[in-house]
């Protein structure tokens, strides 16, 4: 038998499909475009992504990058079919914790990697990287979408991002000026954020409950998938006018975790849990879930998604400047005599 009498393997019967992800590629451009801001050079498609870190106008620049991705909030996503909001969480994940060191983000990179590529889901989940980077002037330099045949359960999806932000020298925020008598400002978050979904889906199962339920005036799901809040252009805006001490992004580990991360020694951080309201979503899952609150404390952002500290004489003209920009601000505890620990005063939920 000869050679051309045999069927001829091909990277589509293996289960990877170029013209699709070419497809994707096309789809996309237009969003990645949008996201275009000075320094970048070229576009979507080269094997990396340019840019010009002269064109960003900074003195004496230092990079600060972080990497993140979304967890297993992916599963609720993937069970509603709700694929648009995923992204912007994605790019908030990276850019906040950059943002904590006073760094403005300049570009991201985005990952999405999937058993068969479906291009209808990942556009919505790229478009929505776009949107999360145009809302933090971050440019979506480029990324990688990889298709691997049997890595993934059918339909499943991993999504994965890293951004690059810079600081000029002299303005870099590292908390090493915190003293005691600082005050701690709270910025409103826009839900569960991106952190503590193995334990949500948890809830959700063991309550009986599920993403289509009627939640207040959306569904439970919905509620679920609120995108992480970006807060980058209102604390870069207030940074302009008012000194910071220190930032926290509350991600997984709650308050009780992140906090203690921007403490110099000596001090620590004390908390009155009455000073602001527990949104209702967490109110559900403190319910359903009958936990502990110092589990919630320390899983949950609990309904503040970025802490900052500032001077006591600072602190109210902040909280004025960084509510006319769009945030809810507050005034959410002290700097106390410490060691690195927080501790609470009140009741969670009582505010």
């Amino acid at each position: 038998m000869s050679s051309r009498d045999k069927t001829s393997l091909t990277y589509r019967a293996a289960g990877v499909d170029i013209e699709r992800g070419e497809e994707l590629v096309k789809r996309i451009s237009g969003a990645a475009a949008r996201t275009h801001r000075a320094g970048v050079m070229g576009g979507l498609g080269g094997f990396g992504g340019l840019f010009d870190l002269a064109a960003s106008g900074y003195s004496d620049p230092i990079l600060v990058s972080s990497t993140d991705g979304v967890g297993t909030k992916l599963l609720v996503a993937l069970e509603t079919g709700r694929h648009d909001t995923i992204g912007i969480d994605l790019v908030a994940m990276c850019v906040n914790d950059v943002l904590v060191q006073g760094a403005e983000p300049l570009f991201f990179l985005d990952y999405f990697a999937t058993g068969k590529l479906s291009v209808d889901v990942a556009e919505a989940v790229i478009k929505g990287v776009a949107r999360g980077c145009a809302e933090a002037g971050a440019a979506l330099l480029g990324g990688e979408t990889a298709e691997m045949p049997g890595m993934y359960a059918d339909g499943h999806y991993d999504l994965a991002g890293f951004t690059v932000g810079v600081v000029d020298r002299g303005r870099l925020i590292d908390g090493s000026t915190i003293e005691q008598g600082d005050v701690i400002l709270g910025l409103a978050s826009s839900g569960v954020h991106s952190n503590g979904y193995s334990l949500v889906r948890r809830i959700v199962a063991t309550a009986g409950a599920t993403y289509k339920d009627k939640f207040a005036d959306t569904t439970l799901g919905e509620a679920l998938l609120m995108p992480t809040r970006i807060y980058v252009n209102a604390v870069l805006t207030c940074l302009k006018q008012h000194p910071m001490k220190a930032l926290a992004h509350i991600t997984g580990g709650g308050l009780t975790e992140n906090l203690p991360r921007v403490l110099p020694t000596g001090v620590g951080a004390e908390i009155n849990l009455d000073s602001w309201p527990l949104p209702d979503i967490f109110t559900w899952l403190l319910v359903a879930g009958r936990l502990d609150p110092a589990e919630m404390l320390r899983t949950f952002n609990c309904g503040i998604g970025m802490a900052i500290v500032a001077n006591a004489n600072d602190a109210d003209m902040l909280a004025e400047s960084l509510s006319a920009a769009g945030e809810t601000v507050y005034v959410i505890g002290r700097i106390v005599k410490g060691r690195g620990d927080v501790s609470f005063v009140g009741e969670l939920g009582a505010g």
